[in-house]
């Protein structure tokens, strides 16, 4: 930039800001600034032409005026003509004012986009930046037709200075964020992307950021910069801060560049190319070594840079999934920071952690920092940083934890936070209710709930109450007797009274024997709660008051009389006076049979969608639950796949429903949102959504003989099952072309699945894709999240599963009916589809999932295959060391065994490879082989033809680094798929 002369000081502004500054009054201000506009306006309209010096220094003061909040009505043409001189303050200051007061309307916008055209084309740097830096202030549609096809020129022309790059790349980026329609790169696509090799790292900078939000829009024109951008931060990583002097910021080197190239690497999915991908994971490992390095300065800019290329490359660890190390390692740094001085550093690290427990790579590593989390709920002075705190508590719980994460959180419950306490009671009565193995302890808990946060405790939980202990026999008397005794307290929450109403109305016989509990007695407390309570509270009592006449017989004579006294038939209250009246007269006139039959105990609740979960989301806000989050659940060991005590749940559930078909035990009710038929309460059932619109449906076979939920509407036996539209609405005139054929990463992202149940299955710019899945004996169950991530609608939205190659046999193979989805997608919406999968026997290709839909009026239509592989369907099976090896012997014939021996593809870590054959189904069988390096595995797969045994055993040699996988299973197709799977997963 040039430098300003000293006759350029313009002493006559000063003076004029000086006079401004010392006026002592607002009155005297604006009488100093009408003056001073007079002037200017005089000196504009004289004879005597001005100078460029005069009109420099009165535009700045018009400027100035303006920037008091003051309007300006005159001046514009002057700032104009200062464009076409060649000085350049004059320059300068006309560019000036024209970026602040002169709007995209203008009738002088003509004029002021020919000086720029000539100041683009004179080749004079200093002029060129201020042209663009004024476009870029601008940034008006007219500005970008004018300018969108001649700034890319000048961005990759050869000599083209540095200074002018940067300039031109950033008002390009401004253009198209405003008007992307009319910025078509075309022919410059490939130069801009070879930007990223630009000797000068300002203009890399300056380019990184136009090409992250091009990549984001367009991110197959742009796939070529994932290379380059990986070969440019490894150079940035693995270099000396004396290396780029000039950009090196305490001792850091370009760390805003490393951020932003490790940003624009989340834009897409890891690199296929496998030189590349194993440079880019050298650089993660590099960045995390670096962050365990001792400061090489002390001050917070230091830790400041140094921490924000840690959590960018944290965050692409999170978003690729892929590298267990790399997520694991991740996990311990944040565990380092949640304890660091910085309240900041300990935000960032706990928000990070939760993402990361939502990975089945690094679940376990989080749980270890568990202590750690609950100490920040207690001490953290920072509201946002407890409530974090208490977001990873939610997110790290499973089945080992769930208590001691609950007795926390409700112990923080009586200090916390109002605004965040109905949050915290909607998480609580979740994790209470999903990780309920002993149903007794949810009934403490939620009721312990409701007396230390009542206020805050919103009718669906004290429903869920309800309707758990009407779907369970097993603990209504316990319900009972726990209600009773907290009823006697003096001071008792509404919503406590609502509960022990309700509860004791229907099962207050379980407890009538002990004469602490009496009919009477029992009536009593809750009559004397009444006259405290609000009317739709007092309506809930008047019903249990006429179930106690049905229970109790020998209190009618007391209930009726309450019925009948002035305050309640009488009661201005409309809905009250007709209960009273109505209750009086039922119980007055009605048989004991007719009473018995009208009041009879409530039947089990149909099964539906968690209305807890839902008000959970709701208050999030729209977009805040992302697939991620909706994977909470899924370490739960009896809902994934290879779960621990998966084997111990399916064997208590058959016993369960030996006797009696129960619904599945989902305490989340995510199985499915259609009504499912209510058996007779048992060990394995617990329902959802305790008063939805659909009452009590009627018994009948919704449910097969290993307790697994199936749905009503199964499709006919005569229609093929295997081929399901997903979307039936005639009205939205679904594209009719062909299904494309399968992406060709589509086997690449099947064998992501392989070992894990849930996480994002395909993401792209415009529509991310998330599974959620469990799978029970020989059923499954699938959800499928549709993310759109633009902010334009999906049109034409369908959804189509088929089964390719042997399972279109004339035998079934496989059994796949899908519920329909919204033909619609909103811009930045989710959509959900739910899939149910039935094994009928074994097989080897996996289904294929086309969506079709219509983007900005362009077709799209990909392929993917849906995850589902022949070891979803394992049953654990626990053996003796003696017991394996002579099934073992049992199984060699040679087409029973498949063998493979292998290069390690990742790392050799113990607990990743238990973790994966774990995820795989089968159980980890300890103390089994004579080596103890050796992993030995064995499981059954239950099919609805056949069950097949398989055994496994993996030997490890970390010298070699190889592998050599041995699976003998009874049928010999099955040894081989297994191996085929497995030995892509080590």
């Amino acid at each position: 930039m040039p430098a300003v002369s000293k006759g350029d000081g313009m002493r006559g502004l000063a003076v004029f800001i000086s006079d401004i500054r010392n006026c002592k009054s607002k009155e005297a201000e604006i009488k100093r600034i009408n003056k001073e506009l007079a002037n200017i306006r005089s000196k504009f309209k004289g004879d005597k032409a001005l100078d460029g010096y005069s009109k420099k220094k009165y535009v700045c003061k018009l400027l100035f005026i303006f920037l008091l909040g003051h309007d300006i009505d005159f001046g514009h043409m002057e700032a104009v003509n200062l464009l076409s001189s060649n000085k350049y303050t004059e320059k300068q200051i006309g560019y000036l004012f024209i970026s602040v007061l002169v709007n995209s309307n203008s009738e002088l916008i003509r004029l002021i986009n020919n000086a720029i055209k000539n100041d683009l084309s004179s080749r004079n740097p200093t002029f060129m930046c201020l042209a663009l830096h004024c476009i870029a202030n601008v940034g008006s549609r007219e500005m970008a037709e004018a300018f969108a096809s001649e700034i890319p020129r000048i961005l990759v022309a050869g000599d083209t200075m540095d200074s002018v790059k940067q300039s031109a790349a950033l008002c390009l980026l401004r253009l198209y964020k405003t008007s992307p329609d009319l910025v078509l790169m075309g022919e410059w696509t490939s130069r801009v992307v070879h930007l990223l090799n630009d000797q000068h790292m300002g203009v890399v900078t300056a380019a990184i950021s136009l090409i992250t939000c091009l990549s984001q829009k367009n991110p197959d024109e742009f796939k070529t910069c994932v290379s380059l951008a990986v070969s440019r931060l490894s150079r940035i990583v693995s270099s000396a801060s004396t290396d780029l002097q000039d950009y090196t910021y305490y001792f850091v080197p370009a760390p805003w560049l490393s951020c932003k190239l490790l940003r624009l690497l989340q834009c897409y999915p890891p690199p296929e190319d496998g030189a590349v991908k194993g440079r880019l994971v050298e650089c993660l490992e590099t960045i995390l070594n670096k962050a365990q390095e001792p400061p090489k300065s002390k001050k917070v800019q230091h830790s400041n840079a140094k921490n924000a290329i840690l959590f960018e490359a944290i965050s692409l660890i999170i978003h690729y999934d892929s590298e267990p190390n790399l997520l694991v390692r991740a996990c311990n740094q944040l565990g380092q920071f949640l304890q660091h001085r910085e309240t900041n550093l300990r935000y960032l690290a706990l928000e990070s952690m939760c993402t990361l427990a939502s990975s089945e790579f690094s679940h376990e590593a989080v749980k270890t920092h568990i202590e750690t989390v609950i100490n920040a709920l207690k001490t953290e002075r920072d509201v946002s940083v407890r409530q974090r705190a208490a977001d990873l508590l939610y997110a790290m719980c499973d089945r080992s934890n769930a208590k001691q994460i609950v007795a926390e959180m409700l112990s923080y419950l009586e200090t916390a936070d109002y605004s965040i306490r109905e949050e915290m009671v909607l998480k609580v009565a979740i994790l209470a209710e999903k990780y309920a193995v002993d149903y007794s302890w949810y009934v403490d808990t939620i009721l312990n709930l409701i007396r230390i946060a009542g206020d805050y405790v919103s009718e669906e939980v004290w429903y869920r109450v309800i309707q758990i202990v009407i779907n369970r026999d097993d603990v209504q008397g316990y319900a009972a007797k726990t209600v009773f005794e907290a009823l006697q307290a003096p001071a008792c929450h509404e919503n406590m009274v609502k509960v022990g109403g309700y509860i004791l109305g229907e099962f207050g016989n379980l407890i009538a024997g002990d004469p602490r509990s009496s009919p009477l007695v029992q009536f009593n407390l809750l009559h004397s709660k009444f006259h405290l309570c609000s009317v739709p509270t007092r309506a809930l009592l008047l019903s249990a008051y006429i179930k106690f006449i049905n229970l109790f017989p020998e209190t009618k004579a007391t209930i009726q009389e309450v019925l009948r006294c002035d305050s309640q038939i009488r009661n201005s209250d409309v809905e009250l006076q007709q209960r009273a009246v109505e209750y009086l007269k039922l119980s007055s006139i009605a048989s004991t049979d007719v009473l018995a039959t009208v009041l009879e105990e409530m039947p089990p609740f149909p099964e539906r969608e968690s209305s807890i979960l839902a008000k959970l989301k709701k208050k999030k806000g729209p977009g805040a639950v992302s697939v991620t989050e909706l994977e909470d659940g899924k370490r739960e060991s009896g809902e994934l796949n290879g779960g621990s005590d998966r084997g111990q749940d399916a064997a208590a559930m058959a016993a369960s429903n030996a006797s009696t078909p129960s619904p599945s035990a989902d305490l989340l009710g995510i199985r499915s949102s259609a009504p499912v038929s209510a058996a007779p309460a048992s060990a394995g059932s617990l329902l959802v959504d305790v008063f939805s619109e659909a009452g009590p449906a009627a018994p009948s076979g919704a449910v097969n003989d290993d307790g697994f939920l199936r749905d009503l509407d199964q499709p006919p036996e005569t229609s093929d099952p295997l081929l399901v539209e997903g979307s039936g609405d005639s009205d939205s005139a679904p594209p009719s072309e062909d299904p494309a054929p399968p992406l060709s990463e589509a086997e690449e992202l099947l064998n992501k699945f392989v070992c894990k149940n849930n996480g994002v299955l395909f993401e792209n710019q415009l529509l991310q894709i998330g599974i959620k899945s469990e799978y029970r004996q020989n059923l499954g169950r699938m959800y499928l999240f549709y993310g759109n991530k633009t902010s334009v609608q999906f049109a034409s939205f369908t959804t189509t599963v088929n089964c390719p190659g042997e399972l279109q046999s004339h035998i079934l193979e496989l059994n796949v009916q899908s519920k329909p989805v919204e033909p619609l997608v909103e811009g930045g919406a989710q959509i959900q589809q739910v899939l149910n999968i039935e094994c009928l026997t074994d097989f080897s290709d996996a289904p294929l999932l086309n969506i079709k839909f219509r983007y900005g009026g362009a077709l799209q239509n990909l392929t993917l295959k849906l995850p589902v592989t022949i070891n979803k369907f394992f049953q654990p099976t626990e053996m003796a060391s003696q017991d394996f090896f002579q099934r073992w012997k049992q199984l060699s014939q040679p087409q029973q065994e498949a063998q493979k021996i292998f290069k390690a593809n990742h790392g050799m870590d113990t607990e990743v490879i238990k973790a994966k054959l774990l995820g795989l189904g089968m159980a980890l069988l300890d103390n089994v082989d004579p080596n103890p390096e050796n992993y030995v595995c064995a499981g059954v797969i239950q099919t609805k033809s056949q069950q097949v045994g398989c055994l496994l055993r993996l030997e490890p040699n970390a010298q070699a680094q190889m592998y050599r996988l041995t699976l003998r299973c009874s049928k010999d197709s099955v040894s081989k798929r297994l191996c085929e799977l497995l030995a892509q997963q080590f």
